[in-house]
């Protein structure tokens, strides 16, 4: 299965337009007119005493106990009181009612009139996300604001209305950004993106899908904690490695990042379906006995294919995800080599201490943790070596030590171990079989190399460090290619005379790795455009594009020299 990155995707068309907005990847989409059940709200910042009131900022957050365990809640007819759909479609007296039934909830959460706050579970729950039937679910995830106290449930109905009034279709893995007309929104919300749809075309008309929305709150810090199988330092003084790093999440550091890998197949599909089958199964109390599963993912393939990002990536986006569930996530790395230790039979040990560690996690049911053990090799190396003599055996009870960790983690539904590695030939046997997924990630092919080219040279645009140039998707530009259009020919068009020298440069990459490709454009700088440029001077995005022509035959001259010397 290959990889390569998602350059960024056209905007999400108004319902007020009549084509599709002509604006560039980079840019915002243009603001509409609210629809006008949201008017009223959207007239003044509300405050304390008028129709719409919110949270202020300095009011602590109850806690559980505080918002009780079900009085006051909101009813499930409630709940699933539809809002209106156009403004166009309703009648001045219907879109009077929507206006005051919505401001009524909103000024209910902010008094404290109802004890949940985030929905049925009180974090973010599915309250308000009432499924249409027989229709296919289609993702929206909302970023909210650290100070954000207004309720979850009363969020989502001013997002559904917004979007159902605003449009008539949205584009599937794109944001929008006209929401920030609505003061309530605007207050609340730091971003509002489409996610995906199992529709086939990219345009959703809202009326085909169920909205399914997602709303999280990470913290304005991202806090990374490390713990180790020994609080000490060893007899030589040296101090003691941390055995694991411990992430909350959601987690700003990793935004974007699923969204930015596109693969060939449906892998990330896959992935979060994996996932929905094992609570679906966990949840209807199956036999382990009978059926089972592991809960266990191995993705290998080739180096720099993107295998340690997709596992924080899907960590992250487990962690909204499954907000209806849990109350926030947790991402475990497991630093392989730090348990390994120069005493006999100790390595076992050290592996046992962590994964004590980790199961004091999981005991946390109001969290969702993910283990991530990178080069999964280095402690699953095959047993056979061990036994012929060619392997510690030491490394022996290593491997061990980790199967029987894992066998007994299967049984936690709150728990995912995800694992990569280079090598999978020299895995053990016993642990591959384990594995409930095994994936592989290959180097990204020529259509991938153009979009991650494409996304590295539309970054450098955004900063300005190059002219902006409209560049074409790759399957324009190989429409033109079959029709006999060369670079050359096309001088008089800069956007197509770039698009196909980019595509050009992509055949020539073939063989590298993604992580190789995304540093062309600093090579390039460093070795070509630095010299022949002076600072203050932009070279054009053709001057860029060759350069890091040359950069790439370059590395290919000296990656030939190090295969030959092995």
């Amino acid at each position: 299965m290959r990889v390569f990155e998602l350059a960024p995707p056209p905007p999400t068309v108004p319902k007020s337009s009549t084509k599709s907005a002509g604006a560039t990847p980079s840019s915002n989409i243009p603001h509409h007119a609210l629809p006008a059940a949201l008017k009223p709200l959207a007239s003044a910042q509300p405050r304390r005493g008028d129709t719409v009131e919110m949270v202020e900022v300095n009011e602590p957050v109850r806690n559980d106990e505080e918002r009780g365990t079900g009085a006051g809640r909101p009813t499930s007819e409630e709940m699933d009181q539809g809002l209106p759909r156009s403004a166009a479609q309703q009648d001045t007296s219907e879109r009077a009612d929507g206006a005051n039934e919505t401001a009524e909830e909103a000024s209910a959460a902010a008094n404290g009139e109802h004890d949940d706050w985030r929905g049925e579970n009180g974090h973010g729950g599915v309250n308000g996300n009432t499924a249409k039937k027989d229709l296919p679910p289609l993702h929206v995830e909302v970023r909210l604001t650290p100070t954000c106290g207004l309720r979850f449930d009363v969020l989502r109905k001013f997002i559904r209305q917004h979007l159902e009034s605003e449009y008539e279709s949205v584009l599937t893995h794109s944001e929008v950004y006209d929401w920030q007309d609505a003061v309530v929104l605007k207050n609340n919300l730091e971003r509002i993106w489409i996610g995906e749809c199992s529709l086939p075309a990219a345009a959703v008309p809202l009326d085909e899908v169920s909205l399914v929305i997602h709303i999280y709150q990470p913290p304005s810090s991202s806090r990374l904690i490390d713990f180790s199988t020994s609080p000490d330092a060893d007899e030589d003084g040296d101090s003691d490695v941390p055995a694991a790093s411990v992430l909350h999440l959601p987690s700003r550091s990793l935004e974007g990042i699923w969204d930015s890998l596109i693969y060939e197949g449906n892998i990330k599909e896959k992935l979060l379906s994996y996932i929905h089958s094992t609570m679906l199964f966990s949840d209807a109390a199956v036999d382990f006995n009978i059926v089972t599963w592991n809960r266990v993912v191995l993705l290998h393939g080739p180096p720099g294919t993107g295998k340690t990002s997709l596992c924080r990536a899907l960590a992250q986006k487990l962690a909204i995800r499954l907000s209806d569930r849990y109350e926030y996530g947790k991402l475990v790395e497991i630093n392989s080599h730090s348990l390994f230790s120069k005493w006999f039979s100790e390595s076992g040990k050290l592996v046992q201490r962590l994964f004590a560690q980790v199961t004091e996690l999981v005991e946390d049911e109001a969290s969702f943790v993910v283990v991530l053990i990178d080069e999964v090799e280095s402690l699953t190396a095959a047993r056979a070596g061990a036994m012929s003599g060619k392997e510690p055996s030491d490394a022996l009870r290593v491997v061990n030590a980790l199967l029987t960790q894992l066998d007994k983690l299967k049984h936690r539904k709150n728990c995912l171990i995800m694992t990569t590695s280079n090598l999978s030939e020299a895995i053990d046997n016993a642990f591959i079989d384990r594995a409930d997924i095994k994936q592989y990630i290959d180097l990204p092919p020529t259509a991938a190399i153009y979009w991650i080219l494409r996304s590295c040279l539309l970054e450098i645009m955004r900063v300005g460090l190059v002219p902006e140039v409209p560049l074409m998707d790759h399957k324009t530009v190989e429409a033109y290619r079959s029709a006999g259009t060369s670079a050359a020919e096309s001088s008089g068009d800069n956007a197509l005379c770039c698009s196909l020298m980019l595509y050009e440069l992509a055949e020539q990459c073939k063989g590298l790795s993604g992580r190789t490709l995304r540093r062309l454009p600093v090579l390039a700088h460093a070795r070509h455009i630095a010299m022949s440029y002076d600072a203050t001077v932009r070279p054009k995005l053709e001057t860029w594009i060759e350069a890091m022509r040359k950069c790439a035959a370059e590395d290919n001259v000296e990656l030939e020299k190090v295969n030959g010397s092995r």
